[in-house]
């Protein structure tokens, strides 16, 4: 072997080391920033579900900053009505439940009222002992420091993505105008698309999002009523903005729903997680592959597979993410690959070019991830 040779493999020897090594060194990285990484993900997220408003209020004001101003206070506004209705009502049944507690316990560890009796049936009363209740009084404020970090925690997150999300929107045009200057006109026109492509999936997701919720809520107002609960309508609001949350939401919302119901009497609580359990299936395997299939225009099977992989591989927010970056990829498909593009009309609306027959049906790999287009009444 000659010396030339030997130069070129050690020349490719250290390339590879140096690419492992810096690959490493990236998801070492990676993992070490991992929460602010997936703060900044989630403002990404809310940046562009709130562009379009802002865009659309700047041709009005004729500012941008006054904009996005206006756009974030509305918005803070309507979580703060919404957190309100909520939290108001809590407080003060939580009071009233303070203000009966020593009668509560008196009565459960006598074996009456509901409470009482519902132990007496499942053979718990011996846990409602004097003695078992102030052993677990003590052990109250052993996690008290974790909760303190994990809401100062919570709190920092919420600020971090605020602040990052409201920048992102105002500075948009600035940062769009200078990522179009480094490319080409063909590039530049490439990434409009994506753009708006992208932020069709982010607003068509929010919006099936929003109405599942309030399928979730009014159904559970209507249990609830039905049933006699108390604050029936504040129980179901608090269920609607647990189900935001997609697959564990409406079991989130459950346990608190069930507890009421349980407190009012131990058939309600059963009807209750009969209910839960009943609607958890119909909401994860039909409402939401449909109805947002249509609103992101995905395939409902892809809709499914893409959140359960995504809860699987990042957790809460993976499930947040997961229908949106399925259609942000199916976009990126239809941009760049050649199937795609050859089955897509173009913009002016001239005649496509031949479909690709790859495949046995000849469909593309975007036509396979795509809601098919209903035909119009009567056509």
């Amino acid at each position: 072997m000659s010396a030339a040779d030997d130069r070129s493999i050690a020349r490719r020897t250290l390339i590879v080391i140096g690419l492992v090594l810096a690959t490493g060194v990236g998801l070492a990285l990676v993992w070490a920033t991992r929460r602010v990484l997936v703060w900044g993900l989630v403002a990404v997220f809310f940046a562009v579900a709130l562009k379009p408003l802002v865009d659309r209020l700047e041709r009005r004001v004729r500012r941008r900053a006054l904009a996005t101003l206006l756009v974030f206070l509305a918005a803070f506004a309507l979580f703060a009505a919404v957190g309100a209705l909520i939290v108001v009502p809590l407080v003060d049944e939580v009071g009233r439940f303070a203000d009966r507690a020593p009668e509560l316990v008196r009565e459960a560890q006598a074996g009456q009222g509901p409470l009482g009796r519902l132990l007496d049936r499942f053979h718990l009363l011996r846990y409602a002992e004097p003695g078992q209740l102030r052993r677990y009084g003590a052990r109250l404020g052993d996690p008290t420091v974790g909760v303190v970090r994990s809401v100062a925690q919570a709190v920092a997150a919420l600020v971090t993505v605020v602040v990052l999300a409201y920048l992102m929107v105002l500075e948009a045009p600035k940062i769009v105008a200078a990522t179009l200057r480094l490319t080409g006109d063909g590039a530049a026109a490439r990434l409009r698309r994506i753009g708006r492509g992208s932020s069709r999936i982010v607003t068509g997701y929010l919006s099936g999002n929003l109405l599942i919720s309030v399928i979730c809520g009014g159904l559970t107002f209507v249990v609830l009523f039905l049933l006699g609960v108390p604050f029936a309508a504040v129980i179901a609001l608090t269920v609607a903005v647990f189900d935001l949350i997609p697959l564990v939401g409406a079991t989130l919302g459950a346990l608190a729903a069930a507890g009421a119901a349980f407190l009012h009497s131990p058939t309600a609580g059963l009807v209750v997680l009969v209910f839960f359990v009943v609607y958890q299936q119909v909401e994860n395997h039909l409402l939401q592959p449909v109805i947002m299939g249509r609103a992101v225009r995905l395939n409902p099977l892809t809709v499914l597979v893409s959140v359960l992989l995504s809860v699987e591989l990042a957790g809460l927010v993976g499930a947040l993410l997961a229908i949106p970056a399925a259609g942000i990829v199916q976009v990126l498909l239809r941009e760049f690959a050649p199937a795609g593009r050859q089955a897509l009309p173009p913009a002016d609306g001239g005649p496509a070019g031949p479909p690709d027959t790859g495949s046995a049906d000849g469909a593309t790999v975007p036509q396979l991830l795509e809601t098919p287009e209903r035909p119009p009444a009567g056509g």
